[in-house]
């Protein structure tokens, strides 16, 4: 059974039971984008003896999100700032009771971290109860593009609601950058307890590269900070953005390559006898709904094949037979014909 928590697959424990190694898998439960940024550093000539200067790397990553450096700190990795993020929001309730509308299904860590923090849970299913209410100065969660489904919201009406009841709102945009849609980066100066995380491993294809961004006012910033340790970012991991950023030829194959998988994969999934549903999504994955089988089972007809696939059973909402498969290249992407159309 997947554990509670669980995300992409073990890609070690999978190798193992294909009897290959592990860079003969296909993993398709990882939504890391497939295409790389041309990255012109030489990482043995980086200098670690000194302690790292994060000045550059701030400039160019606030410079890319159109911020000011004041309204954005860096972590070491997305699932950091939100550790980080919901003591610090806890703290400035102290003595008050604090719930957490998290709109569902969403990232898991997010439910991870409204346990570990001692939050009261409120779950709203945003496919069938998006207009529901949240209580008065709740902590609010929202992914958009949403995982594991990918779909696009227009978020400032919502904003509107959760600001007329006081709440703290956190808006997940880790997978934005696969869209055409602009940010909620532009509501920050309207919405005062607005943050906005951002993933910088993710689009830029790098998920052992740890980093990820919280932009916020530069007084909720600035309080932040003073909970954050000086130093948390490495310099491979400074010099590795920085270069990414400056691939200006990036954004146009990225988008180029994802639309004609995902216009692949979407052919392929929609003739299938064994896919129930498929759900519109604008990001790097599709969700799918089986028939007929169950997403373990699919796993299983798909060893002989080296592929993994997101078994979502664990997502508020879904159940056994929902699955989320990320776009990959097409040749890669091609292994799931003779099981999907078996």
């Amino acid at each position: 059974m997947i554990q509670t928590f669980q995300h992409g697959g073990d890609i070690t424990a999978f190798a193992k039971t294909c009897g290959c190694s592990i860079n003969e898998v296909i993993d398709l439960s990882s939504n890391i984008n497939f295409v790389k940024p041309h990255i012109d550093v030489d990482f043995n000539a980086i200098d670690i003896a000194p302690y790292p200067n994060y000045d550059r790397l701030h400039e160019s990553i606030a410079d890319h999100y159109g911020v000011a450096t004041k309204q954005m700190e860096l972590f070491n990795g997305g699932s950091s700032a939100i550790f980080s993020l919901f003591p610090h929001i806890k703290g400035n309730h102290k003595g008050l009771p604090l719930r957490c509308a998290v709109y569902s299904p969403a990232y898991l860590e997010y439910k991870k971290a409204v346990e570990r923090f001692g939050y009261a849970l409120h779950l709203i299913d945003r496919f069938q109860a998006i207009d529901m209410e949240v209580l008065q100065g709740s902590l609010v969660v929202f992914v958009n593009p949403a995982t594991p489904d990918g779909k696009f919201y227009d978020i400032h009406p919502l904003l509107e609601k959760w600001h007329s009841r006081e709440c703290t709102v956190l808006i997940d945009e880790s997978f934005i950058e696969f869209t055409p849609h602009a940010s909620a980066t532009k509501h920050l100066a309207q919405y005062p307890n607005l943050f906005i995380l951002k993933s910088l491993t993710k689009y830029w294809g790098a998920a052992g590269i740890r980093m990820g961004a919280l932009l916020s006012s530069a007084q909720n910033i600035a309080a932040l900070k003073q909970r954050e340790p000086l130093w948390k970012l490495s310099a491979f991991d400074a010099a590795y953005i920085q270069s990414a950023l400056h691939d200006k030829t990036f954004a146009n194959r990225s988008e180029a390559a994802n639309q004609e998988s995902h216009a692949y994969l979407l052919a392929l999934l929609q003739k299938s006898p064994l896919v129930k549903r498929i759900y519109p999504s604008e990001a790097n994955f599709i969700l799918v709904e089986l028939q007929g089988i169950t997403a373990e089972e699919l796993q299983k007809r798909l060893i002989p094949y080296r592929v993994m696939v997101r078994n979502c059973e664990n997502f508020n909402g879904l159940n056994k037979y929902h699955v989320r498969i990320a776009l990959k290249e097409i040749e890669k992407l091609q292994r799931l014909q003779e099981v999907f159309h078996a």
